[in-house]
């Protein structure tokens, strides 16, 4: 995947004629004013008696600044699922892989240990189990129906309807356990939502395919169930990344506690099934609880005390890429456990691996650029960047701490996804205004050989207040937020943010807190804007505030809103109204109160 939020293909021009003939009747029938007769982004010579038009924002008119299209609004999108194995090179196993086979040698359940392995640092995040359902673990990850039998130059269906990995058309294919779990866990997603029966029937087959398949070739190690990966593995881009069949993965062990129990709760499973999916559980959660001091390990903690679930362990103990994304898809399978069972062994190690990414994220970021991909080798990482920002929101929603949606709120403004809708529209007062032209990729992405370098610049001055459509809304390296213009004499020139100057109309990248955070007006009398968007959002009423003493709102969601980012307030005298992000400061202590 890119950095980008997934979204529907941009087109590369908009015809002017079009665009023109439309320009002054629709924006006169939205309610705002009618824009130059040339088109959009015609540029005017000044009249001798100065700017038309200043209106109540300096060159804006009201009409733009304190209106908000209809159909924007929607809350983060969660991009396609990375592919785990990128950039590796896979090779036919060195080994003899040590399957179980197909009846378990124990008998009985599976004895999960009945204490921690190690101590380690906790903070006292507590675990929310009663989340509704869009907001639990892979809910809003939904396999769609055209993938249900994918084939494609890295993955296909065998003939027992198994996901299996393979480095190209042609090429052998293998149990890849990440790539089966998580293929299962969105037709599991399906099956509770897809109302055609034939669908679910489908849905539900191939999960239950996937969960066989890995039940069926797990290794039983240390009193615990394993899912190797049964062909050697090596990626260049992260030294160390260099395995010999089998080897194992944390984040598969975690994910595969998620999909065992959420088949074992579904109706369309048997009761032998679902006794198999629990003791499946039960012996992929047992390998969590096994430290470092035994082969095969996923779990250890680092000098400084803090625990860690390894996407890839280290052939050493105690080594490893230290994975963000991969420890936090982990414990999505330890929040489903304690949903489940109420472990209090799932929720010391879920307290700990949360306490470790509040820990970490420092090192996590890269202050107005994209993140890092691991504390090991710390590379930004385009593909994975939007990853953390909705794994960071989970974890928000799944703890109840504001601490973690301050995480997610700071890496949208460090690199916000770039795509923007395709009747985006960029808002220009009347005055004058420098466009850029950066070194990019053909549409406007970043190019990391060519970094964003400048090669061009001018300024243009508008008579009066003009429009423009843009295709990408993103950070510029070493700068802020620019707008790239689609269409019009200024097509694939970019302009800086600036309300109310220049600025993407509308309501975008909103974020969901699920639980409330706190917002602070400021003391000392100082005037802070409160806006209260119609119903229709063709206007604003504003509102000025000022408090002798610092005063607490609670907000429930978060928006870049006209290109400012701003709290929405859900109670008291100011409820439903939108107070900018840079006058207030929001709750960001560790731990629920």
């Amino acid at each position: 995947m890119s950095a980008s939020r997934p979204g529907l293909d941009r087109r590369a021009v908009i015809r002017l004629a079009a665009k023109g003939a439309a320009a002054g009747a629709a924006l006169a029938a939205g309610g705002t004013f009618a824009g130059p007769a040339a088109g959009a982004l015609a540029a005017p010579a000044l009249p001798a008696g100065g700017l038309a038009g200043a209106g109540d924002f300096a060159g804006m008119p009201r009409s733009l600044a304190l209106s908000v299209p209809p159909g924007t609004g929607g809350e983060l999108e969660f991009p396609p699922l990375p592919d785990q194995l990128a950039g590796a090179q896979v090779s036919p196993p060195s080994n003899r892989i040590p399957y179980a086979g197909e009846v378990s040698a124990r008998a009985g359940a599976v004895d999960v240990p009945a204490s921690l392995p190690f101590t380690f640092n906790r903070a006292g995040y507590r675990i929310v189990t009663d989340l509704p359902e869009s907001r639990r673990p892979w809910r809003n990850r939904p396999t769609k129906w055209e993938h249900v039998t994918p084939d494609t130059s890295t993955s296909f269906l065998d003939e027992e309807g198994v996901y299996q990995y393979r480095s190209g058309f042609g090429q052998p294919g293998y149990d890849h356990p990440v790539g089966q779990i998580q293929f299962a866990l969105g037709c599991v997603a399906s099956y509770r939502t897809d109302p055609d029966a034939s669908h679910r029937a489908l849905f539900l087959t191939r999960a239950k395919a996937q969960a066989k398949r890995l039940i069926d070739r797990r290794v039983e190690a240390r009193g615990a169930w394993w899912f190797p990966y049964p062909f050697d593995s090596k990626n260049a881009q992260h030294p160390g990344v260099d395995y010999k069949a089998p080897w194992y993965s944390g984040m598969a062990q975690g994910e595969a506690i998620s999909l065992f129990l959420q088949l074992a709760q579904l109706d369309g499973v048997t009761a032998a099934e679902r006794a198999r999916y629990r003791e499946a559980a039960d012996g992929a959660f047992a390998s969590l609880l096994k430290g470092d001091d035994g082969y095969p390990w996923a779990v250890h903690k680092d000098s400084a005390g803090y625990l860690w679930i390894q996407e890839y362990p280290g052939n050493r103990p105690g080594t490893g890429d230290f994975t963000y994304n991969g420890m936090i898809f982990a414990m999505l399978g330890l929040w489903d456990y304690y949903a489940v069972t109420g472990s209090s062994l799932a929720l010391a190690l879920y307290d700990g691996a949360a306490t470790t990414m509040a820990h970490y994220f420092p090192s996590l970021r890269n202050t107005r650029w994209i993140s890092h991909y691991c504390n090991a080798h710390r590379v930004p990482a385009p593909t994975y960047h939007w990853h953390h920002v909705t794994l960071f929101l989970q974890l928000h929603w799944q703890t109840g701490a504001p601490q973690f949606a301050g995480h997610c709120d700071t890496l949208v403004d460090d690199h916000p996804a770039v795509d923007v809708p395709e009747d985006a529209t960029v808002a220009f007062a009347a005055g004058t205004h420098t466009l850029y032209r950066f070194d990019t990729k053909d549409k406007g992405d970043y190019d990391p050989n060519k970094m964003d370098a400048e090669l061009e610049r001018k300024e243009v001055t508008f008579a009066r207040a003009t429009q423009a459509p843009a295709s990408k809304r993103r950070r510029i390296q070493g700068r802020g937020i620019y707008y790239r213009i689609s269409a019009g004499p200024y097509t694939d020139w970019w302009v800086g943010e600036y309300w109310p100057n220049a600025f993407l109309r509308g309501e975008h990248l909103v974020t969901g807190y699920h639980h409330q955070r706190t917002v602070t007006f400021p003391g000392g009398n100082k005037p802070v804007d409160v806006y209260f968007f119609a119903p229709d959002g063709t206007d604003a009423e504003v509102r000025t505030v000022s408090f002798a003493n610092p005063s607490n709102a609670p907000a429930d969601r978060r928006a870049i809103v006209n290109g400012r980012p701003m709290f929405k307030i859900t109670a008291g005298g100011l409820t439903g109204g939108w107070v900018p992000a840079t006058s207030v400061t929001a709750d960001s202590s560790p731990l629920p109160r």
